[in-house]
């Protein structure tokens, strides 16, 4: 077996055996963000776990600073990097998803340019500084400052065939009921990555722009088992109530009006062809936009505020496929197995 080397990108060097927490720099110092890199002593795969792409998804960035207080050395096959907060001075500012500087958002932005505005430098920071290493990317979100959600997590689903399976066997390690194939190539960190042949998903868990401790627990227990399935940690996987339902044919519904948004429907909802699942007001409750369902399926999200923009959010669903699925057959075979033990 080929023995396990140190793990160099930039400036930063760690050795097989060793753990480093602390500031990693892109760009020749022009960005600067919190990062813990786990060097196993066993080769394997190296790992990138992101938090903070959106700045205020905190159950995300949570989640990846108790990851990184929770893994132990010994146990990683490897290399794990653990980014907690890509756009630290939007973290810092409370600026929610937007640039500072800028007011771009950089999950719409990748690959980014060398010489563009400041949220376009960091995406191709990122894409040519950090992917280029990388084996498989997970990437930790949640609902921003208005935005209510059912947990659920994305994969990658524009890219060669076997990194849109890979990506879909991480997705089925995450304890939601929903998982989404994504329709685009570009624009998000996770949707570029795997352009680049990268295995990658998103995980949402969260709404509002709040956390609780139990969001980022149920998040951390996610990467682990993630982790402990492709083989770069050696733990048990931890229990998990589900096994998520593929959601495809998602229809992102734009509001027409700017005004009042008064949804009918709550995340996770089921929801039936013609149904109607919200409407704009204006100010004085007269209707300006009556939102139907185009199909049966299920809510993932909506906008959580009163005040909704024309071109904006206002509710996304999808329809739950109704394809084969093989891990059903693989449960009951196990239990199976585990019943003849007694």
């Amino acid at each position: 077996m080929e023995a396990q080397k140190n793990f160099k990108i930039g400036t930063l060097e760690v050795k097989p055996g060793e753990a480093y927490h602390g500031k990693l720099e892109l760009s020749n110092g022009a960005f600067e963000v919190p990062v813990s890199v786990f060097c196993g002593k066993r080769p394997g795969q190296t790992v990138l776990i992101t938090a903070g792409v959106q700045a205020g998804e905190y159950v995300g960035i949570q989640s990846a600073i108790d990851l990184a207080r929770h893994l132990q050395i010994e146990k990683v096959n490897g290399t794990i990097i653990i980014v907690k907060v890509i756009r630290k001075e939007e973290f810092e500012h409370r600026a929610g998803s937007l640039g500072v500087k800028d007011g771009k958002n950089l999950n719409r932005e990748f690959p980014g340019k060398a010489d563009g505005t400041e949220t376009e430098r960091l995406a191709y920071a990122v894409a040519t500084e950090l992917f280029p290493y990388v084996d498989r990317y997970i990437d930790l979100h949640s609902g921003n400052d208005y935005e209510r959600l059912t947990p659920f997590v994305y994969y990658a689903g524009c890219a060669k065939e076997e990194v849109v399976a890979m990506s879909r066997k991480m997705a089925e390690q995450v304890d939601v009921p929903y998982m989404v194939r994504s329709a685009v190539a570009i624009g998000g960190a996770y949707n570029y990555a795997a352009s680049m042949g990268i295995p990658s998903i998103l995980i949402e868990r969260g709404e509002m722009g709040a956390w609780t401790l139990e969001e980022a627990r149920s998040t951390r227990r996610d990467v682990k088992n993630i982790l402990c399935a492709i083989g770069s940690y050696e733990e048990k996987r931890d229990y998990r109530q589900y096994y998520p339902l593929e959601v495809v044919d998602v229809t992102y519904q734009a509001a027409e009006f700017t005004g009042c948004w008064y949804p009918f429907k709550n995340p996770g909802d089921m929801i039936v062809r013609g149904e109607v699942i919200g409407e704009i007001r204006d100010y004085e409750g007269n209707p300006l936009e009556v939102c139907r369902a185009e199909y049966d399926g299920v809510i993932l999200f909506e906008t959580g505020s009163l005040q909704v923009k024309a071109g904006g959010s206002a509710i996304t669903y999808g329809r739950i496929a109704r394809i084969f699925d093989d891990r059903k057959e693989r449960i009951t075979k196990y239990w199976r197995n585990e019943a003849r033990a007694f």
